[in-house]
């Protein structure tokens, strides 16, 4: 039941938040660093140097110089929408997180390195 309404809540606040609608934290300017990045994440998740954790966060794989400051961009920004969300649900960031990762690793491309719940990589089948 909790991670119905956690999903129910990350759908709904998500909608607002990429409207722009929370702009009290200036989640706006988040939501174009995200997409700024996106391209980037996408290319390094493809390329096996990033993976999707069972957290919500993504986490180097390679040690690519040029990949960590996209990880710690993301992961930064990632913290500031989990905090958002989590006051909104009154539930912990940490609840909004793992909700998240299992909607990352269900909307994952094939081949991208994900962790399950017990911390094991695995590469999407």
């Amino acid at each position: 039941m909790k991670t119905r309404c956690i999903r129910s809540v990350w759908w709904g606040l998500g909608v607002l938040i990429f409207a722009g609608s929370l702009a009290a934290q200036d989640l706006g300017a988040v939501r174009e660093r995200m997409a700024d990045r996106l391209p980037e994440l996408d290319r390094l998740k493809a390329s096996g140097v990033v993976g999707e954790t069972n957290q919500g966060y993504v986490e180097l794989r390679a040690n690519k110089a040029e990949a960590a400051a996209v990880t710690t961009g993301e992961n930064a920004d990632r913290k500031t929408v989990y905090a958002t969300i989590a006051r909104q649900a009154g539930v912990t960031p940490e609840a909004v997180g793992r909700a998240r990762a299992r909607q990352i690793a269900t909307q994952s491309a094939t081949g991208v390195w994900l962790q399950d719940d017990q911390g094991e990589w695995y590469q999407k089948r």
